[in-house]
């Protein structure tokens, strides 16, 4: 009796998990079920417009084109033959190996990228041959085409997600195409859109025979959204002919704005170098040059020294402490004698011997010796320069130098304000104004970006505020309205010292170290400024070319457009950064360039450091001390 009981309730025991089984495949699970997994099953993605790109003026910048790759899924792939089917692929036996490994190692039921981008005649003929090979197909992608050849440092350009980057997000696969820097890398999320997919029936013959469950599970494609820059892309070509043959960054901004109008690094490449087949060889070329370095953003990841341009930041924050006004004077002797010991002594070349030189004058001839009085006056103004210079720092941050300035491009360096703690941990707290005078002038240890000093002149020329830059004007049409970029940042000084600074700005163009890049009608506010360039050899220290710097705003009265221009071993601010400057000023506010000045814009198109950059075997220190956000 016991036996048969024993027998009845195994059979009810097994028939009841058999029904349960059943019951959470066909009920529970069906919902959930996911046909990926499905060898009978084929998935087709159906990839969207990635968004276009235009310039502020509505000129496309970024398009897109039709590309087709061979894809494979590993666990659908049958016996074939090998020698017929690289033949077919153009490819040997050898490279089959190597990709078809790599696929089964990324996952043997998800589909990946086994060869890209095939010529559109490859394409016709393998359409019709390669249903006969099981677990391969054509998939079409949609890569850039770039009409204009400028700005690759700003678009930036699309590659293929990688293996680890592919295993760790929920959207992307092995193979597929992402932003890989600038405006595609920052705002990928809205340029792609979204990928639509498609499941077909197969049978055991492999062809496909039908929408699997009617298209249940089918998806969609989203189109990205389009986006309008802030960057004149005409001033932007521009400034790319201008700095031909030579090495550095250009950075213009509108200061009622704070959107950025040019960003230019020098030199740079065609973006549609990376595009297509010949990407992978282009991309060696570019990345592994590291004397010219084509693919480093000289705008936001060069860290120099300001040199004469931080002056101004001297002379407001004197103002401002109130250790100098208008009316103070300091007499210069050739230079400024900082110490007993010999060589203590900084040079200048203001060619004002003996005399009283007040602010205008001394921002307008570049004095070294008025701004090393202020910037001992400065720290030293309650006799504990430690914290003087907390005081001298904490107004310098206000204009975004030494940070983050937070704008919209995935590429940035800090650059270096020092405060008191530097250097108490450096020179084991015995140091003054004298110990730390280099800072007078924008050299020492300061180190700033292009695009910092940019938006450094935007503030003075909003006398005491800037927006934070910015490289996106309209995501569909619609204006972005975000309080990072449309509420001001106020500094710390007081609007009514900016007056004075200004005016002596303007005297840069007009009788002072800018006056040979002045423009008939636009009154330009600017200074110019040449900044000490090192290079180590063998572990010695050696001066080479000075780099060539201009900070400028125009017109004085409601500023249209705030620059700054950096020129590698450019030599004085005022033959290379200043008639740059000038030719860019003329050219947007005007629109073209006057007969005046067509002898200026020659000189600066024909002129090439080349020769110059040919000597130097290894980089500025300035380069070295800068590094990646």
């Amino acid at each position: 009796m016991q036996k048969s009981f024993l027998l009845y309730f195994l059979i009810t025991l097994v028939g009841l998990i058999f029904i349960g089984r059943l019951y959470q495949l066909q009920i529970i699970r069906s919902d959930r079920y996911d046909p990926i997994r499905n060898s009978a099953v084929k998935i087709e993605y159906d990839y969207p417009e990635r968004g276009y790109i235009y310039d502020r003026n509505g000129k496309l910048l970024v398009a897109n084109q039709l590309s087709y790759d061979v894809m494979v899924q590993p666990n659908k792939v049958r016996p074939l033959d090998t020698l017929e089917f690289c033949k077919l692929l153009k490819i040997n036996t050898t490279d089959f190996k190597k990709r078809f490994k790599r696929a089964e190692k990324y996952a043997t039921y998800l589909p990946s990228v086994f060869l890209k981008q095939l010529a559109k005649e490859d394409f016709a003929f393998l359409q019709e041959k390669l249903h006969k090979y099981s677990g391969f197909y054509i998939q079409k992608r949609i890569i850039r085409n770039y009409p204009i050849k400028a700005a690759a440092n700003v678009l930036g350009y699309i590659g293929e997600v990688n293996e680890e980057r592919a295993r760790k997000s929920d959207y992307y696969e092995q193979g597929e195409l992402e932003g890989k820097d600038g405006v595609e890398k920052q705002y990928e999320n809205i340029l792609r859109g979204k990928k639509g997919k498609k499941y077909l029936k197969r049978n055991n013959l492999n062809k496909v025979t039908g929408s699997y469950k009617e298209g249940t599970y089918d998806t969609l494609p989203e189109n990205g959204k389009d986006l309008t820059l802030t960057l004149d892309i005409d001033l932007q070509l521009y400034a790319q002919q201008l700095m031909k043959g030579k090495r550095g960054g250009v950075v213009a901004i509108e200061p009622s704005t704070g959107e950025i109008l040019t960003l230019v690094t020098a030199p740079s490449y065609d973006p549609n170098m990376l595009v297509g087949r010949k990407r992978s060889k282009n991309s060696v070329i570019l990345f592994n040059d590291t004397v010219s370095k084509p693919s480093y953003d000289r705008g936001l990841l060069a860290a120099y020294a300001p040199g004469s341009p931080f002056k101004m930041m001297n002379a407001l924050i004197g103002l401002q402490e109130n250790v100098i006004n208008q009316q103070t004077s300091f007499k210069c002797y050739g230079g400024f004698r900082y110490g007993n010991r010999a060589g203590a002594f900084m040079k200048c070349h203001c060619d004002i011997y003996g005399k009283p030189i007040q602010l205008k004058t001394a921002i307008s001839k570049s004095c070294n010796s008025y701004f090393s009085n202020t910037y001992k006056r400065i720290i030293e103004i309650n006799k504990n320069p430690s914290e003087g210079l907390d005081t001298w720092h904490d107004h310098i941050a206000s204009f975004g130098l030494g940070n983050f300035l937070g704008y919209d491009l995935p590429a940035g360096v800090r650059g270096l304000i020092p405060d008191g703690k530097y250097y108490d941990q450096r020179l084991n707290y015995r140091w003054n104004g004298s110990s730390t005078i280099s800072n007078a002038i924008g050299q020492g240890e300061i180190l700033t970006t292009p695009i910092q000093l940019a938006n450094f002149t935007t503030a003075i020329a909003n006398r005491g505020y800037f927006y934070t830059p910015h490289i996106v004007k309209k995501i569909d049409q619609k204006t972005i309205d975000n309080p990072a970029y449309t509420n001001p940042k106020r500094t710390t000084i007081n609007k009514k010292h900016f007056t004075p600074v200004i005016e002596a700005m303007n005297e840069v163009f007009k009788t002072g170290t800018g006056m040979w890049s002045q423009v008939k009608g636009i009154q330009i506010c600017g200074k110019t400024g040449t900044a000490e360039n090192f290079i180590i050899v063998d572990g010695i220290k050696e001066q080479l070319e000075d780099h060539s710097i201009l900070v400028a705003f125009a017109p004085k009265d409601n500023p249209k457009i705030a620059l700054a221009v950096f020129v590698e071993n450019g030599g004085y601010g005022s033959t290379i950064a200043a008639p740059i400057a000038s030719l860019l000023i003329e050219r947007y506010i005007n629109g073209k360039i006057s007969k005046r000045n067509k002898y200026r814009e020659l000189n600066i198109l024909n002129m090439s450091l080349q020769e110059i950059y040919a000597k130097q075997t290894q980089k500025p220190l300035e380069e070295i001390a800068s590094g990646t956000k």
